[in-house]
């Protein structure tokens, strides 16, 4: 069966780690009988250079005319790249919050699972990391504070700044569906993560949810605070299964479940329209003082496109082999330098680079 992937490559360790994603995608098509067409598209940075714009028309069609998109990391150093003295809207991550409105990506997953044989890399306390954690939080992605209306202005001889949150209860409605049909595939159980103590946004958020909530009644749904879920997720994040919650508050609740997990470079990702069409990236940035020496971790793009597999294409089986690849990559001691236990015996362990864990996972698809 065909497939049309398009590529974006991005900046930064982008290109490494999508580079190894493809590898594992090319073992999944020899073994299993289909062809993966690629369709290379620039956005971000390296869009900027070529284009003068973060992210081009030209570009959006040609990820509307993939099957899906498979995407490495955009953007650069802050501090001293000259794409961020460029304005706002002419930066690199200009151009991924634009592909996601413009592809109607709404629904951000991000799943953060503890391997057990990266339990020592884990920042946990050891009583608390060596009961692993298997989460997945539901972003929205179009919406809220990142999307607002925004303005700075002097006002009463101050500079003042405003950026505006908003939420419709369509939006809220349609990620809190998705929310509660991938709880009904996992351990049947959302946790939504909201301010309705301060925000309005946030109390029609937790209305709807509920509304929601009644059309599946073998589900349980909680709400939780987002300081206090800030703070539960480094207490016991045992306790979470699917966890909904707003743009902003996802942003930041999925990085730090990403650090959990040992490092950030362990968290896939994948956005979704209302179609089958998604956009699979590493929950990680481009990592600008790495790119380019060969020692990225690349199995948060490696499992990204796993999910491709998964929530794309239909091909359960060839998700399964994807992530048992990567597991038993893990269970014989392969490690990127991020992952490298801290302390203790290394025997049995075995230091790779980028290309080399992407290898070990091809080789052991099968």
């Amino acid at each position: 069966m065909d497939f049309k992937v398009g590529v974006i490559a991005g900046d930064g360790i982008g290109p490494e780690v999508t580079a190894e994603a493809w590898k594992v995608l090319e073992k999944v098509g020899s073994t299993f009988g289909h062809n993966f067409i690629r369709t290379d598209i620039l956005m971000g940075g390296c869009s900027i250079d070529k284009y003068g714009e973060p992210l081009t028309q030209e570009a959006i069609d040609a990820a509307k005319a993939q099957d899906a998109v498979l995407m490495g990391s955009i953007g650069g150093n802050t501090s001293t790249s000259p794409w961020y003295k460029l304005p706002p809207e002419k930066r690199p991550e200009a151009g991924l919050l634009g592909i996601r409105k413009a592809l109607n990506l709404f629904a951000n997953l991000r799943p953060a699972y503890l391997y057990p044989q990266l339990a020592q890399a884990c920042p946990l306390r050891e009583e608390v990391a060596k009961k692993g954690f298997d989460m997945l939080i539901m972003r929205e992605l179009t919406g809220g504070l990142y999307f607002g209306a925004r303005h700075t202005e002097e006002v009463d001889g101050l500079m003042t700044a405003t950026d505006t949150l908003v939420y419709n209860e369509n939006e809220i409605r349609r990620i809190a569906i998705r929310a509660f049909d991938v709880a009904m595939k996992r351990r049947k159980k959302v946790t939504s993560v909201d301010k309705a103590n301060v925000l309005d946004s946030s109390r029609l958020w937790r209305k709807i949810t509920e509304e929601v909530a009644k059309d599946y009644p073998e589900v349980t749904l909680e709400h939780m605070l987002v300081d206090n879920a800030a703070m539960q997720l480094v207490a016991d994040p045992t306790q979470f299964d699917v966890i909904l919650t707003e743009n902003m508050f996802g942003d930041i609740l999925s990085d730090e479940a990403s650090m959990i997990t040992g490092s950030i470079g362990m968290l896939s990702s994948a956005s979704l329209n209302e179609s089958s069409f998604g956009l699979y990236e590493p929950s990680g940035g481009s990592a600008p003082d790495i790119a380019g020496k060969g020692i990225a971790n690349p199995i948060a793009t490696i499992l990204s496109a796993a999910m491709m597999l998964r929530y794309s294409f239909n091909l359960d089986k060839e998700a399964d082999a994807v992530e048992k690849a990567v597991e038993k990559a893990l269970v014989d001691g392969i490690r990127t330098g991020d992952i490298m236990p801290r302390e203790g015996d290394l025997s049995g362990i075995t230091k790779v680079g980028t290309s080399g864990m992407g290898d070990a996972i091809a080789d052991r698809i099968g």
